[in-house]
C-alpha cells in the first residue's frame, strides 16, 4: 500500500519510506492511499478469536502488502504478548485497560509495533544507525524506549519537558541507558513536539544523519492502536451474546492528548468497527472541543494539568481527523463530542468512582468514565480507555483517595536505576548541533 502527506504535495510513499522518514517532507503526516473494510466474516466469528488473531486480521489489512505474512504474524504475536481485558466497573460502563503492557501503559501496543516493523525494514535492507526522536509527555517515552531497547543499529532520542512528567515515568526511560537517551528540554510537550518537527524539516541534518519518529505521527506507531478497539467490540459481544451489532450501541471515549488514539478508533470505524460514537475527553486543553464548538482550529500553549498525558496544546493527529473526512466539521461533529475536565473535576471523578465502586482510576481515563457517566443513555454500552495503571501518577492518586497504592513490580524494578539525563535549552540549534555530535559518537 502506498501513502500520501496530508499536506497533500507528497504520494505514492512506500511502507517503508513512510516509518522510516516519520515525517513527509512537506511537513504533513503519512495517511494510507485507502482504508480496507474488514469482512461480514470477520465480525461473525470474532468472539472466537484471540487478541493476536484479531490483531493479525487487521494488521493484514494496513501492512499485508508489504510485510511477508509469517514475519507480519511474528510481529504482531510478539508486540501482543499482554491482554487488554475489559472490565465492567458499573451499570453499563466498561474500562479497557491498556496498561497491562511492560510500561504499564496503552502505548506500549503502537510503540512495541513499530520497533518491531522498524527493525524488520533495517534489517531487510541492511541499513545501520537509524536514529529515533521521540517527544513525550510521559508514557510514549517509556513506551518507545523499552520497545527499542538494545535493538542494533537503532539508537532513541526521548525529549520530554522538565518537571512535567511524573516521577515514575521519567524513571522508565532515563534509567535505561544503551541506546536510549533521555534528553530534558526546558519548555512544554508542545515545544519538545516542535524541536522533533523541524529536525525532520532541516535539510542538513536529515542530510547527516537518518532520521525517524515514534510519536503518534509515525503510521506504524498509530495505525497498530487500531487493534484492541477491535477486541473490546469482541469482548463486549462476548458479554452481551444475545445483542446485535446495532442494539450494542457501543460508545467509545477516549481519552485525547495528541490524537493518535482516537485517530486510530476512527480509522477503526472505517474498517468496520461497529461503534455508534466516541468522545473525546480533555483536560483543560481543550483546543478540539473548541474546534468542535466553533469550526475553528485554534492551537494555544499547553496548560500542566493532574492528567498530564493530555497536556497537548497543537495535537498533531488533527491533520489527519480533518484529512479523513476532507475537512468537515459537520462530519466530523457527527462522530465525536467533546467534554473538558478541570484538576478538581479529575480528582472528584477519581475518588467517586473509587468510593461507589471500588475500581481506581487514572488521571485520564477518570477523564473518560466522567464523560460516559454525564452523556450515556440507557441503551448504550460506554467503553472508556483506561490508558495508564493508576501507580504510574503514584502521589497524585493517593493524595485524591488518601491511602496507599500498590506499586507494581514492573514499575517497582525501573525505579531502582540510576537516572542518566542531558539537559538541554528549549532552542533548535542546540538540539541540532547535540543530535549530530551525537550521532558521530553512535557511530565510533
Amino acid at each position: 500500500m502506498k501513502y500520501y502527506s496530508t499536506n497533500k504535495t507528497i504520494s505514492g510513499v512506500s511502507l517503508k519510506d513512510a516509518v522510516v522518514k516519520g515525517l513527509a517532507e512537506d511537513k504533513g503526516l503519512f495517511m494510507p492511499e485507502q482504508i480496507k473494510q474488514l469482512p461480514p466474516s470477520f465480525f461473525d466469528t470474532i468472539i472466537n478469536m484471540s487478541f493476536q488473531e484479531i490483531a493479525l486480521a487487521v494488521a493484514e489489512a494496513f501492512f499485508g502488502e508489504d510485510v511477508e505474512n509469517e514475519a507480519l504474524k511474528n510481529i504482531v504475536y510478539d508486540t501482543l504478548s499482554f491482554d487488554v481485558p475489559l472490565v465492567h466497573v458499573k451499570d453499563n460502563i466498561y474500562s479497557l485497560e491498556l496498561f497491562h503492557g511492560p510500561t504499564l501503559a496503552f502505548k506500549d501496543v503502537g510503540a512495541r509495533f513499530m520497533s518491531r516493523l522498524l527493525r524488520y525494514f533495517i534489517q531487510k535492507e541492511g541499513e545501520k544507525n537509524v536514529n529515533v526522536l521521540v517527544a513525550t509527555s510521559g508514557d510514549t517515552g517509556s513506551a518507545v524506549a523499552n520497545g527499542f531497547l538494545g535493538v542494533e543499529g537503532i539508537h532513541v532520542f526521548v525529549l520530554y519537558p522538565k518537571g512535567l512528567v511524573s516521577p515514575i515515568q521519567e524513571c522508565q526511560f532515563t534509567t535505561l541507558g544503551q541506546n536510549i537517551t533521555a534528553l530534558e528540554i526546558d519548555g512544554t510537550f508542545d515545544d519538545c513536539q516542535r524541536l522533533v518537527k523541524t529536525a525532520f524539516a532541516d535539510k542538513e541534518l536529515n542530510s547527516s544523519l537518518k532520521l525517524t519518529s515514534a510519536n503518534s505521527i509515525n503510521v506504524a506507531r498509530f495505525l497498530p492502536q487500531a487493534f484492541y478497539y477491535f477486541y473490546a467490540y469482541a469482548q463486549l459481544k462476548a458479554i452481551h451474546p444475545k445483542l446485535t451489532q446495532e442494539e450494542l450501541e457501543m460508545v467509545i471515549c477516549v481519552p485525547s492528548g495528541n490524537f493518535g488514539n482516537i485517530t486510530a478508533g476512527l480509522f477503526a470505524k472505517e474498517m468496520g468497527l461497529p461503534a455508534k460514537r466516541f468522545i473525546a475527553a480533555n483536560n483543560r486543553n481543550d483546543i478540539f472541543l473548541q474546534y468542535l464548538k466553533t469550526g475553528q482550529y485554534q492551537p494555544r500553549p499547553s496548560v500542566p494539568t493532574i492528567a498530564n498525558a493530555m497536556d497537548v496544546g497543537d495535537p498533531s493527529n488533527f491533520a489527519r481527523i480533518l484529512d479523513l473526512y476532507h475537512g468537515s466539521h459537520e462530519k466530523i461533529s457527527s462522530l465525536i463530542s467533546g467534554v473538558s475536565y478541570t484538576d478538581e473535576e479529575i480528582s472528584d471523578t477519581i475518588q467517586k468512582c473509587y468510593q461507589e465502586t471500588g475500581y481506581l482510576l487514572d488521571p485520564h481515563g477518570a477523564c473518560g468514565y466522567r464523560a460516559l457517566n454525564e452523556t450515556l443513555t440507557n441503551n448504550e454500552n460506554g467503553i472508556f480507555l483506561e490508558t495508564a495503571h493508576p501507580a504510574k501518577f503514584l502521589d497524585t492518586v493517593e493524595k485524591i483517595i488518601g491511602e496507599k497504592i500498590e506499586i507494581p513490580v514492573k514499575l517497582q524494578e525501573f525505579m531502582k536505576g540510576e537516572k542518566q539525563i542531558i539537559s538541554l535549552k528549549n532552542d533548535f540549534e542546540s538540539f541540532k548541533n547535540f543530535l549530530l555530535s551525537a550521532a558521530l559518537e553512535n557511530k565510533d
